[in-house]
Formats: structure tokens, C-alpha cells, sequence
């Protein structure tokens, strides 16, 4: 077993979404803590820089989801969670010429903690991102901060939900 926090092995994929379940808690800063000490202490570019054996991309696809900020707990759902973005400008190329970008706003690495979304210019509450609004296109504006906003996300229709609708 590798890549453990505590009973949380990393190393294990089947378990990968856990660290994203505090978002359904109304506790969306916590899995910010969890996703940023994963991407920066359990992935390296060294022959050992996984953290658990590499089987058929997850290890991988789990860190590139998180990079950007999110990540489908329940990819049958339509909902991506929101964890800790890494980057600080992403453009995702879609079809039709659309184009969905992610901006991060005072992105360091001590800035680890969403204060603020915005989707296409208007305050974006919720602590998850749907399938439909990505692929219509459009820009997603993260801002970061040094201190969790315990307010984010607690609210009961801001967080995803594990029912599909």
C-alpha cells in the first residue's frame, strides 16, 4: 500500500474520490487541503513519482482532473467536484470551435483555498462544475486564497449530490 494519509491510500484507485467526498459535507476547503498536499507530495517526475501502481491511466487522469481544479467523483452523474487548481490559465480545445477555459486568480502555492467562482462573468456559488457547462464552453474564473472560506460550498444546494437527476 502506498500514498497514505492517515487510512487513505492514494496508491489505491478504486479510492480516489475520497478526498473529494468533504465537498458533499459542505466542507469543500478540506478537500482543497487533501488535493493540494496529493499533487504536490505524492506526484514527481522521478522513476518513483507515483504514488501507487500506474493501471491503465488513473493514477494519471487523477492528477490531470485535479490540476484543474476538479475532478468526477460520479462521472455517470454529469458533475466535476471541485478540489485545488494548479494552473494558472488552461484553455480546453471542445468541438463546434468552442473553447472552455479555467483561470486561476492569486494561484500560489500557499493559495491553496477557493474564495471565490465565477461562470461567465456571474458569481458561481456551488462547489461543483456540471458536464453541460464545460462542453457549452465559456470561462471559469477560480479565485485563491492563503485561508480556507469555510462559507463556500456549505450551503445544501451548492453541493454535489450523489443522485442522479
Amino acid at each position: 500500500i502506498s500514498g497514505l494519509i492517515g487510512q487513505y491510500a492514494h496508491g489505491n484507485e478504486p479510492g480516489h474520490h475520497t478526498v473529494y467526498l468533504y465537498s458533499y459535507a459542505g466542507l469543500q476547503w478540506k478537500t482543497a487541503e487533501k488535493v493540494d498536499y496529493i499533487l504536490s507530495q505524492m506526484y514527481h517526475d522521478s522513476p518513483d513519482g507515483l504514488q501507487g501502481n500506474e493501471d491503465c491511466g488513473q493514477m494519471s487522469s487523477w492528477y490531470v482532473f485535479s490540476s484543474l481544479g476538479f475532478y468526477p467523483v460520479n462521472p455517470s452523474n454529469g458533475i466535476y467536484v471541485f478540489g485545488r487548481p494548479i494552473f494558472d490559465k488552461v484553455a480546453l480545445k471542445l468541438p463546434e470551435n468552442k473553447v472552455f477555459e479555467i483561470r486561476t486568480v492569486n494561484n500560489s502555492r500557499e493559495n491553496k483555498y477557493i474564495q471565490s467562482v465565477q461562470l461567465n462573468g456571474r458569481p458561481y456559488d456551488k462547489s461543483y462544475i456540471s458536464h453541460a457547462d464545460i462542453v457549452n464552453g465559456g470561462t471559469l474564473v477560480i479565485t485563491m486564497g492563503n485561508k480556507p472560506n469555510k462559507d463556500f460550498g456549505t450551503n445544501m444546494d451548492c453541493r454535489p449530490k450523489s443522485a442522479i437527476k
